[in-house]
């Protein structure tokens, strides 16, 4: 796995009006282009009778990003949604600003911060959060050593998952990689080198920003 990184929590959107031209931006968090393209072709359905639906996606496999104006003179609405989701250094997210024309034109540089408003306001309503890269680790102890374990495991900054009882006690829990040598450490000095933690596998986890 790759370092942390920022995406969207949920799908999302949020709407405004410039010089009676109605903006409505559209985010979802999305893994794949298939994901994208299926995200992107279900808002043209939903305003197929939209002036413009302009889209930009990233993705952080293989760090594929993609964008169309839709209609929109070159440069003037697909690149400026881009632009706010690779400045915010967002991943894994599709945003679509789809405009209802009202009748005033705005010119290329009111079209370049139309699309660019709609964006930003797609990416406040998803939320914008950090995807922090943590290991799964096993911990087993004896019901004597289970509270000191338990507590330098929350001290460290760490989660449990989960705790089961059984002739031990097993924890499950994710941590900070490098921060579980130190724990191991910590749990050595506590236990006379009884206890040690093992990582089974990576996960990614959100953390507010």
């Amino acid at each position: 796995m790759s370092k942390d990184y920022k995406t969207v929590q949920n799908e999302a959107h949020d709407v405004f009006v410039e010089k009676r031209s109605k903006f409505i931006g559209y985010c979802k968090p999305v893994t794949t282009e298939q994901e994208a393209v299926d995200f992107i072709n279900s808002k043209r359905s939903e305003h197929w009778d939209a002036t413009h639906n302009v889209f930009a996606y990233s993705l952080r496999e293989g760090n594929i990003k993609r964008y169309s104006d839709d209609g929109e003179p070159s440069g003037t609405a697909g690149m400026p949604v881009l632009d706010v989701i690779t400045k915010s250094e967002v991943y894994d997210v599709c945003v679509v600003v789809t405009r209802y024309f009202g009748g005033v034109l705005l010119g290329t540089g009111g079209l370049v911060r139309a699309y660019s408003h709609g964006a930003k306001l797609a990416l406040e309503a998803g939320k914008v959060v950090l995807m922090q890269r943590c290991l799964m680790c096993d911990v087993k102890c004896t019901y004597n050593q289970y509270g000191k374990v338990s507590s330098l495991i929350m001290e460290i900054g760490a989660e449990i998952d989960d705790t089961i009882y059984e002739a031990d006690v097993e924890i499950k829990f994710h941590v900070k990689p490098e921060l579980l040598d130190k724990l191991n450490k910590q749990f050595a000095d506590a236990t006379s080198g009884e206890v040690k933690a093992k990582s089974v596998c990576e996960k990614y986890f959100t953390t507010d920003i």
